[in-house]
């Protein structure tokens, strides 16, 4: 398909730049055959008892870091792991980088470029062991906000927790599931009183979600690989919710992702763990997700490319230009809207 088709004109102002708060006051476009506005609060209402919330227990880690390669200043943004503390990055400068600069950051943090690649990506070597270096993260790094989330500093005190979900446990991603950053303790315990289950998946998203798409046709769009993991009791918890009548909603595109890579693959969802990067536009078949609360997208990304695939472009669009009139707060901290997956032709 043609990139343009997934074009639509944004008013900058829509774009939020802290998230609500009490996180479970954002609002909630409800996408159905009607266009509802609710609100976050709404949800344990507009899902049924024997549902199952199917989440990424993915943790964002301080992945951007600032440093200097002899005098000059460099910005490094980590987004993926390889093995033996290497790292897949972006930096700018790029140019001014070879392979065999030394890259220092802190005193004792250091890290070599072994190799350049296209777009500003670096391969980074660190003389760390990956939990060693994630404690050097959390002292010397910072929060990687997308680059539409403006700070006059690198970020926002506040970024430090905002940037993070309710159940993100698994330190590993470079972005957040913003889906997740809606659900407080309160929400949690008010799903749980009406009989709406939740389960886990992981996907440690990197930074090559804030890439922009830069062909005019979607088949020539490289994506950038992510590691994920489902568990026997996720799955367990999927089989047994689908015997029993229940629907599978999604948290967020990652977990969607990771739900309907295995169901791709194996033809049925079962336990795995390993690399995907899988890159869904209209005309995908969906076989495990029947519902996506999801936040709303840039023009023209992979991700309003899937929410187009999973409940229809044309309506997509609808929603989208309900959602400007109506002054909702778009992108990671903005607000949500709750999808129905379209019909299969």
């Amino acid at each position: 398909m043609k990139v343009a088709d997934f074009d639509f004109e944004l008013p900058l102002e829509r774009i939020a730049q802290h998230p609500a708060h009490p996180r479970d006051a954002a609002r909630l476009l409800e996408v159905g055959k009607a266009l509802t506005d609710r609100v976050v609060t709404d949800l344990p209402r507009l899902l049924k008892a024997g549902d199952l919330l199917v989440y990424n227990d993915t943790r964002v880690i301080k992945a951007r870091l600032y440093g200097k390669r002899e005098a000059a200043s460099v910005s490094v943004t980590l987004h993926k792991p390889e093995t033996d503390g290497r790292w897949r990055a972006f930096a700018r400068p790029a140019k001014k980088l070879r392979a065999g600069d030394t890259i220092d950051f802190a005193p004792g943090f250091a890290a070599k470029v072994l190799g350049k690649g296209e777009g500003g990506e670096i391969t980074l070597q660190f003389d760390l062991g990956s939990r060693e270096l994630l404690a050097a993260l959390d002292r010397h790094g910072h929060m990687p906000l997308p680059p539409y989330i403006k700070r006059t500093a690198d970020t926002d005190a506040a970024d430090v927790a905002d940037y993070q979900t309710v159940w993100g446990i698994r330190p590993g991603a470079v972005a957040a599931s913003t889906a997740g950053f809606h659900f407080t303790p309160r929400l949690l315990d008010a799903l749980e009183k009406a009989g709406i289950r939740r389960t886990a998946v992981t996907l440690h998203v990197g930074a090559g979600t804030f890439l922009p798409v830069k062909v005019s046709d979607t088949r020539d769009h490289p994506m950038h690989s992510e590691w994920g993991e489902i568990g026997p009791d996720t799955v367990e918890a999927i089989e047994t919710t689908r015997r029993q009548g229940g629907r599978i909603v999604s948290v967020g595109t990652t977990a969607l992702r990771v739900l309907e890579t295995v169901s791709r693959e194996a033809g049925v969802l079962r336990p795995w763990s390993g690399e995907t990067d899988i890159f869904i536009t209209p005309g995908f078949r969906f076989r495990a997700v029947d519902m996506l609360l999801t936040n709303f997208h840039l023009p023209r990304s992979t991700l309003f490319m899937l929410v187009a695939a999973f409940a229809g472009l044309e309506r997509m669009k609808q929603a989208y230009a309900h959602a400007i009139q109506r002054e909702y707060r778009f992108y990671s901290y903005g607000d949500c809207c709750l999808l129905r997956r379209a019909e299969t032709p």
